[in-house]
């Protein structure tokens, strides 16, 4: 079954059904121009017979219930009693206050439907107040609709842990039933030696189209040593099959020592060319980094950056992301591309070595694991400054939206993980929606 939105515009025929009639006829063209998967009632649903004949029909991953007049709390629980699906409850403004008659009383409605979706969820839903030609409506709206498409693809994504995390970087570690059952996703497990194994494999004319088109995104790999071009050309192969054979949506890959000492080449530009490629992929075998990144990735329609807070300056309001050199070839400064040079600990390349590109708006978001075991979300909105590289490696400079200081030392004193994405775009709102959907705690810098 495809991704649904389903609008359920519920009410009452005593109302003014003129008045109700205009608003049901805008809502769909609202709901239309915002999603090609919406599904729609030919009228308004004011009988819980209508409802019903109605809810016959849908599959819906997200309800967007409506108050298309006054209706009471059996309208509601109809709805709710059939699907467990997230709902966005949407209450209209009332057209004419003219002292004479309340033509929608859709605001008492929403009373009633939201009593009763607490009594049935005790969760998290989504709510907006406001008519359908409001940009207020059509922006909380369209987040939700993105958010819950978002949460539609992790049900249906097959992640991949390649090889484990270093000692005392355990919190990028996964259990598969823990995804499996917060956020739909099935998580596969092997080991880094088994590509490292399948690259060794190879031989140089099996891999030189892979390299031809390697060599497509990066800026000065003809500096790098035969040897270790090659061996990053077999690597990209492995990479890159194993991905395609396997129905992988997103990786988080173990890199050091193992690349280092048991094949003598680092992994660091394989992910940052998969990254480029809209395969999201962590390092350091970070399994929550390389999930965030999916979703970031999804919700953006762009690649995202994954790296370590490691420099803050107060006075400009900054926070430099940083990492040894697996930032998507994508994202790289159009003055400079994507230039490749080595690792600045262990001196050997191809690693990706450039500054990452400006841009007005971004988040910073991580998937967070608690000492409880349960999740959160970290969000925080800023924009990307024009900085060149800031250390060798890849790097990006965040001018957030609340003090920097703020938010290092909050994030510090709550015992976040080291590791987050800068997501090329605002998508914040649909993050705090996408936490309430999925019940994890939403957390905002």
């Amino acid at each position: 079954m495809s991704f649904q939105v389903a609008y359920v515009p519920i009410g009452v025929g005593t109302f003014h059904l003129e008045s109700a009639q205009a608003e049901f006829e805008k809502s769909i063209k609202m709901l239309s121009s915002l999603t090609e998967d919406g599904v729609y009632p030919e009228k308004m649903l004011l009988t819980i017979g209508d409802l019903d004949e109605f809810l016959d029909k849908i599959n819906p991953d997200l309800i967007v219930l409506q108050n298309i007049t006054f209706a009471n709390a059996a309208y509601a629980s109809e709805v709710l009693k059939r699907f467990s699906c997230p709902v966005l409850l949407w209450t209209l403004r009332e057209p004419v206050i003219d002292g004479g008659r309340l033509r929608l009383n859709s605001l008492t409605g929403a009373y009633s439907a939201a009593n009763a979706i607490k009594e049935f969820r005790g969760g998290e839903f989504e709510y907006v107040f406001g008519s359908p030609e409001e940009e207020e409506v059509i922006s909380e709206i369209g987040a939700a609709i993105r958010a819950a498409k978002v949460k539609y693809q992790m049900n249906r994504l097959k992640m991949s842990a390649i090889g484990h995390t270093p000692q005392g970087f355990g919190f990028g570690r996964a259990l598969d039933a823990e995804l499996l059952k917060t956020f739909g996703v099935t998580l596969e497990a092997i080991e880094a030696r088994e590509l490292i194994d399948k690259a060794k494999a190879y031989s140089d004319e099996e891999c030189q189209n892979d390299l031809e088109e390697a060599k497509q995104w990066m800026v000065g790999i003809d500096q790098t040593p035969e040897k270790n071009v090659k061996d990053f050309a077999r690597l990209y192969k492995a990479y890159k099959e194993y991905v395609k054979e396997n129905g992988i949506g997103a990786i988080s890959s173990r890199c050091w020592p193992d690349f280092f000492t048991a094949f003598g080449t680092p992994v660091c530009s394989v992910l940052s060319i998969l990254n480029a490629l809209g395969v999201p992929a962590s390092c350091e075998a970070d399994v929550y980094g390389a999930l965030s990144m999916y979703i970031g990735t999804e919700l953006s329609g762009n690649a995202v950056f994954f790296g370590d807070p490691v420099s803050m300056d107060e006075k400009e309001g900054t926070i430099t992301y940083w990492h040894c050199g697996m930032a998507a070839c994508s994202l790289a400064r159009k003055d400079t591309g994507a230039c490749v040079g080595v690792h600045p600990n262990r001196k050997i390349g191809p690693a990706m070595d450039f500054g990452c590109e400006a841009c007005e708006e971004v988040t910073v978001f991580r998937v967070g694991r608690k000492p409880d075991g349960t999740f959160r979300f970290f969000i925080a909105e800023g924009e990307a400054l024009d900085k060149p590289k800031q250390f060798q490696g890849t790097s990006v400079v965040v001018k957030t939206k609340s003090g920097a200081k703020d938010v290092v030392y909050g994030s510090v004193k709550d015992g976040w993980e080291p590791h987050f994405v800068v997501i090329y775009k605002n998508v914040a709102a649909e993050l705090e929606k996408l936490g309430h959907m999925i019940g994890v705690q939403v957390c905002r810098f």
